[in-house]
């Protein structure tokens, strides 16, 4: 901070009247070439200032603040952005009409609620691949296996089975089986309960045959409603016992892809 200091603060009394009335009213005070509000409206000089110097200091300080004053006026200060315009109307009077831009603000998603009897899913959360999932390990493939069966617990509650697809061989017949499922009853306003599934249990040795990986997965899955588009309750599979599941995968193009999902027997 720029400190002005006298001993006699009888020589300054013109001086603060007068940077307040430039000033619009704000008591100002310098710091490092900036302008801000002063607590307190006293002003000191320094010490053995001799009155020609206090003048041509005043008049320095004066100068210097309206060149602040008009650059801040101007362009503002780098990398400050503002939501308001100001457009000046000529007349013989000018005035300047302040127009405010409204902030966008988001709009928060609606809360998932899951299917029963009145009604499909809503605002089901979509399944995100981990990071972890990219990398061509034992972790990546564990964790890949992990959300693959996300997307197929997801197929269930939507219908949606186009990611799951991406990621799955075609002739995989487990698969097949599913996607028909998620479909058919995800549509014309017909519509499937329950059916979720969760992974306890994900594990592989992380031994290639043939570039292909094996993954042992406990699967768990809900009981699973079928409700017709005027909302009858059309057919229930009960839970099944969790099942043990093989899972072949393989690294191809720099990412993990399912060949086949196999139930485990014994």
């Amino acid at each position: 901070m720029v400190f002005l200091a006298v001993d006699n603060f009888d020589h300054i009394t013109v001086t603060w009247v007068t940077l307040k009335a430039l000033f619009g009213g704000m008591t100002p005070f310098l710091r490092f070439g900036g302008l801000a509000p002063m607590r307190s409206p006293s002003v000191v000089w320094p010490r053995g200032l001799n009155p020609g110097a206090l003048t041509v200091l005043v008049c320095s300080l004066l100068v210097w603040s309206l060149l602040v004053l008009a650059g801040c006026d101007s362009g503002g200060s780098p990398g400050q952005t503002s939501s308001a315009s100001v457009t000046a109307s000529a007349g013989p009077s000018e005035s300047a009409t302040l127009s405010a831009t409204p902030t966008p603000t988001a709009t928060p998603s609606g809360a998932y609620k899951p299917a029963d009897a009145s009604g499909p899913a809503q605002n089901v959360p979509v399944p995100v691949l981990p990071e972890v999932a990219k990398t061509r390990t034992k972790e990546g493939l564990e964790a890949f296996t992990r959300y693959w069966f996300e997307l197929l617990s997801y197929g269930y509650e939507t219908g949606d089975v186009a990611e799951i697809s991406v990621l799955t061989n075609p002739v995989c017949a487990m698969c097949q089986q599913a996607k028909q499922v998620q479909q058919g009853w995800n549509s014309d306003g017909r519509w499937l309960a329950g059916g979720r599934i969760t992974t306890p249990v994900v594990n592989t040795t992380y031994r290639e045959s043939n570039g292909v990986y094996q993954v042992a997965v406990q699967v768990s899955q809900e009981r699973l409603s079928y409700f017709n588009a005027d909302g009858t309750l059309d057919s229930e599979d009960p839970k099944p016992a969790d099942s043990g599941t093989l899972v072949l995968a393989l690294f191809r193009d720099g990412a993990w892809f399912v060949d086949a999902v196999e139930p485990i027997v014994g």
